[in-house]
């Protein structure tokens, strides 16, 4: 396959980021139908190319294997989160919302990226509601919750979880990278707090007029419902039954079946469990989970062309990259891994791009933890890191927006928020680049 192929990626692409800038209604309206329509193109193309059994195994795979746990263990952790209601007189104040932000950080790799942005995204938004100057700290929520906080653990964040399926010791990115996020996610909070600050300052006083009602946390069964979540996913890793069904060549493994259904039926019980008003009172809407499900089954079908480029090598159309990340000996350049990584990811699923340079640098877990674990970290923090570039970075990013311009926050448009993360990010990813502690991300 030849770059003509990923033509109808690029297009779906370019269709998320100038949609709803330059046609918001008709986006708005129909952003299904455009996603679709770029991905029964990209499946003609591979017709066209491949054949029609070929395709069909091809989309039968990127469904069930990769989409269809990807996207429910999003809807149950959506579900689960927003049957979390805080209550009470939380003021957007600068202390007030470098709280929330370090909570949902640190929270992030024990709940998962999804998890804490959900439980956390709507009191911050009420909080700040009444600010004139409140989009930064959106932005700032989706960089450090939606992404950076879930680079200690494989619940973390998608990529990770991916890694340990694949013989990744659970705790071993929180042995290796856990100083440069504690750097990272330092330095971001101190940035959000300076700029915070000066626009808090500018604005007028709030009406502080009436008793302030204290902070409550209702619906705590969800939050056990949150850890069964967990559960499920630590027990779907470890029991191998060894027993699957070959779908046109795609292995459905029964632990994935029972882990889907298992989350199912956690999600309905958080519906059954938790009173309406409480989803109610958290504005609880189904349109942020739909909008993430059609966008992300168009991205899953359209990068299959991409992908089977990528796979291919030496002998395919992105040979040229395989050639960037490693010398000529064959030894790996991390700082290159680090960065082809990470921008793949801010425009790709960081997940598929993870597994991609996993295999790229050789596949082998034990390998790559010991004698590579310069690569292997490179690989792993360019994903969770740069996810955090735009909205389809990670599926949390476009939830988190959705859910704060459902709330009449001004969120900046594709572009503009790729601007406005890569204008605070990529000093802050060089800094990385080039500091000295292990591991060292080599450029030779």
């Amino acid at each position: 396959m030849r770059w003509p192929y990923a033509l109808p990626f690029a297009g779906l692409l370019l269709s998320i980021a100038l949609g709803p800038l330059l046609f918001p209604k008709i986006w708005h309206h129909h952003y299904g139908r455009i996603t679709a329509a770029w991905s029964l193109l990209a499946l003609a193309s591979l017709v066209v190319f491949a054949g029609g059994m070929a395709t069909l195994a091809a989309l039968v795979h990127a469904m069930i294997a990769e989409y269809l746990g990807f996207i429910v263990l999003l809807f149950a952790l959506y579900v689960v989160a927003g049957g979390i209601l805080i209550t009470g007189d939380i003021k957007g104040t600068p202390a007030a919302n470098v709280g929330i932000l370090a909570l949902g950080t640190f929270g992030a790799s024990v709940v998962g990226t999804t998890g804490a942005a959900m439980i956390l995204i709507r009191p911050l938004v009420r909080a700040n509601r009444l600010r004139r100057h409140n989009t930064h700290v959106v932005i700032f929520f989706i960089i450090l919750v939606a992404n950076v906080g879930g680079a200690l653990s494989p619940l973390g964040d998608p990529p990770l979880y991916v890694g340990f399926l694949h013989g990744v010791d659970f705790f071993w990115t929180t042995r290796t990278i856990w100083l440069q996020t504690a750097i990272v996610a330092g330095l971001l909070l101190a940035i959000f707090a300076a700029i915070d600050v000066r626009r808090f300052r500018s604005e007028p006083p709030p009406d502080d007029t009436g008793p302030a009602q204290p902070v409550r946390i209702r619906g705590i069964v969800n939050l056990v419902l949150i850890a069964a979540i967990v559960v499920s996913l630590l027990a779907s890793a470890m029991w191998k039954p060894g027993i699957a069904v070959d779908i046109l060549g795609t292995r459905l493994e029964l632990e994935d079946v029972v882990r889907n259904l298992v989350l199912l039926a956690i999600a309905a019980l958080s519906v059954w469990l938790t009173p309406d008003e409480h989803r109610q009172a958290n504005g609880f809407t189904w349109e942020p989970i739909r909008e993430v499900a059609k966008l992300f089954a168009g991205i899953f079908v359209a990068i299959i062309p991409v992908i089977a480029m990528l796979n291919a090598g030496h002998h395919g159309a992105f040979a040229w990259l395989l050639s960037a990340v490693t010398e000529p000996n064959g030894a790996p350049r991390e700082a290159a891994y680090f960065w082809f990584t990470g921008l793949m990811s801010a425009f790709l699923d960081n997940a598929p791009t993870y597994l991609l340079f996993f295999e790229l640098a050789g596949g082998d877990p034990q390998v790559l933890m010991h004698e590579l674990s310069g690569t292997l970290a490179s690989i792993s923090m360019g994903a969770v890191y740069m996810g955090a570039l735009t909205y389809i970075g990670n599926a949390p990013n476009f939830m988190v927006s959705s859910i704060a311009s459902e709330n009449g926050i001004g969120m900046p448009s594709f572009f503009g928020y790729f601007l406005r993360a890569g204008a605070v990010l990529i000093p802050l990813f060089l800094l990385l680049t080039f500091l000295p502690l292990a591991p060292i991300l080599h450029w030779h």
